[in-house]
Formats: C-alpha cells, sequence, structure tokens
C-alpha cells in the first residue's frame, strides 16, 4: 500500500514540494518504495536439508520505514526491559508552543538539540533539589515530531523511575507523593532556559511567543507501558501501513485515535499532501530520537548496577535477540545464506 502510494505521487509530490525538499526525504521514499523488492538488494540462501536455493529481497532498513526494522524495535525494547527497576514510573511529556514549530522546522538539528538539552537540564535539577528529591536521577527521552493526526508538533517524551541516587552516600531515594515534579514549575524554568538557548545560537524569537507551555506529568507505573508506547516509533515511521484505508481518487485516508475521546477519526488528503505530511518527520541525517542519561546512560552501567543491587534487583544473564532466520519452503528448515547482491541504483 505504501511504495504503490510513493510510486503513484511522487512526481507530483516532488513538483509541489520542491522549495522545501531535502535529500533526505527522497532517500527516504526511495528506500521505502524499494524494501523488500530486489531494488533494495537480495540474499542467496541455501536449504542443506533438502538442496533448495532461492534469492530473498532484503528490507530497506531506514529508520522512517513503516515495513521493516521490527527487529531493532524488540531489541530496543529488550534493552529497556533490563534497566527497570522495582519503583513506580513517571512520563513527563515537555512540548513546544505552535508559536515556536516554523523556527523549528527551519532548524531542526540545532533546535531538537536544545529541545533535549534544556528538558534533561530541568529534570536533572529538580532531581537534584533537596525539596524534591536530593538524588540523581534516570531518564529515558524520546523525540516525537507528530500529533494523532500526524501534524508537526515536536516533543519530548521523558520515561522517569520515581526514584533517585545519593552516590556520596551510596543511598537510593524513593520519590514520595502522587506526582513527582510540580509541572507548571518544571514549565516555568524549562521555557526560560529554552528562549536563553535561542539567543545564545542567535535564532529569532516570534514575538507572539505563549508565557505559559505545557509540560505534563504523569504516573506509568511499572514503565514498560510507557516504553513500549514509545517504542511504536522509534524506528518504523510514524504511520503504519494498517493505518491507512484507502487510496482512490487521488486520495489517500489514514486513521488514528483522537487523543481525548479515545474515537477512531479518519483524514484524508491528496496523495502528495499525504507524502509531505509523513515526510515532515524524517529527521536529519544522524540525529538520534531516543536517548538515556542519568544513572540510565550506558556508561553508568556500574551505578546501575549498584541501584539494582540496593533494590534487590534478581538480575538475570542478557540474552541477545537474535534474528529471525530464513526459512524453507519446501522443508521448513533453517536455510544458510550463501552470498549478497545487489542491482538497484543508490537513492538520495
Amino acid at each position: 500500500m505504501i511504495a504503490a502510494i510513493i510510486n503513484q505521487y511522487f512526481d507530483m509530490f516532488k513538483s509541489k514540494y520542491a522549495d522545501t525538499l531535502l535529500p533526505s526525504h527522497i532517500k527516504t521514499l526511495n528506500d521505502i518504495k524499494n524494501c523488500r523488492t530486489p531494488a533494495s538488494g537480495e540474499l542467496y540462501v541455501y536449504c542443506p536439508e533438502c538442496n533448495h536455493v532461492e534469492l530473498k529481497p532484503l528490507s530497506c532498513g531506514n529508520r522512517n520505514c513503516p515495513i521493516c526494522q521490527n527487529h531493532e524495535t524488540s531489541q530496543w525494547i529488550d534493552r529497556q526491559i533490563d534497566k527497570l527497576l522495582p519503583v513506580i514510573y513517571f512520563m513527563v511529556t515537555f512540548t513546544l508552543p505552535f508559536e515556536l514549530r516554523s523556527l523549528t522546522w527551519s532548524n531542526q538539528k540545532e533546535v531538537y538539540s536544545i529541545l533535549f538539552d534544556c528538558v534533561t537540564s530541568t529534570l536533572k535539577d529538580f532531581g537534584l533539589n533537596p525539596k524534591n528529591l536530593g538524588a540523581e536521577i534516570g531518564m529515558t527521552c524520546v523525540l516525537h515530531t507528530h500529533n494523532r493526526r500526524r501534524d508537526f508538533h515536536p516533543h519530548i517524551h521523558v520515561v522517569i523511575p520515581g526514584g533517585g541516587i545519593d552516590k556520596a552516600k551510596r543511598q537510593w531515594k524513593k520519590k514520595k507523593g502522587k506526582y513527582l515534579f510540580n509541572q507548571d514549575a518544571m514549565s516555568e524554568v524549562f521555557r526560560a532556559r529554552f528562549l536563553d538557548a535561542l539567543n545564545a545560537v542567535r535564532l529569532p524569537i516570534p514575538p507572539n511567543v505563549p508565557a505559559k507551555w505545557v509540560v505534563d506529568c504523569s504516573r506509568a507505573g511499572k514503565g514498560i507501558t510507557a516504553l513500549k508506547y514509545l517504542s511504536k516509533y522509534l524506528y518504523r515511521g510514524v504511520i503504519s501501513k494498517n493505518n491507512i484505508i484507502s487510496n482512490k481518487n487521488g486520495m489517500v485516508t489514514f486513521k488514528y485515535i483522537e487523543s481525548k475521546t479515545k474515537k477512531t477519526l479518519y483524514r484524508t488528503l491528496k496523495g502528495e499532501d499525504f507524502l509531505h505530511l509523513i515526510m515532515q518527520h524524517v529527521l536529519p541525517k544522524g540525529f538520534r530520537r531516543v536517548r538515556d542519561y542519568g544513572f540510565l546512560h550506558g556508561n553508568a552501567k556500574k551505578l546501575l548496577s549498584l541501584i539494582q543491587l540496593i533494590l534487590h534487583v534478581c538480575l538475570k544473564e542478557i540474552e541477545q535477540r537474535s534474528r529471525p532466520v530464513f526459512k524453507c519452503p519446501c522443508c521448513k528448515s533453517p536455510m544458510v545464506i550463501l552470498g549478497f547482491r545487489y542491482t538497484g541504483e543508490k537513492s538520495g
């Protein structure tokens, strides 16, 4: 469905949005269009049981492709599960106001970097404040650039264990109460730091920036549900092929769940506008959408091990999830990869 939509509207999309089109957009569309076709390359696979040989088309591996990268998503979830602690978790969401979206779109790498820095520094300082917790917290941050309707809507979700470590005393401090930190106070600090950072890099601040920004803080249970929700958009784009309902008469219709009512709604756009809607959420090359901080950072394994010891976490030996193997269509035995063939042209 998605490959067919790209093939049908690609030229109209390039013509209509030529002024804002980036090489990464062209590459992403070409990768998705060619995913699991010979144009992405093929593997020679052989069955040692019955000697059957065939060619298998490869996935494109593009992190915006909605039909591959399932293995990478599963691996990320596995890594996060290995870090889970037996505490209550919270999810804090920092959203940029509408008035800054145009500036963000035109300066994505700079503004997204500022967004990560201001979100994490705000949370870190609130955690270190003795009135709140007086300890170092850990957090997993995921940048989302869309809302349910897939409009451009930059925000960061942060999943945080309810507590922190006092490294000097080697003591875990449990967060008490029903909320993590005061969200209005976090909003004020976040807003001030973000605007100061824009000034520091001389990016123009619109005159109508609101005085109050949205920061939402809620409980997230044991954390795994929130992490699985965030994982949906890490490696597989912003829309699933299952959400696309139809492609008729030059119009594409997709469904989404409205956040307040939880009702299923439908949105219909011209084919070229649908491609533009999706391409808005292709991040700058090399920019990481998900990042860990504090005792959840990859370089803090010793500190995390100390916390797990204090909290009596039963540690299991980590088993690396293996990639699915090709099964022989004749005898269902695992097949062996013999070689690789690439006949397509480089995209982008």
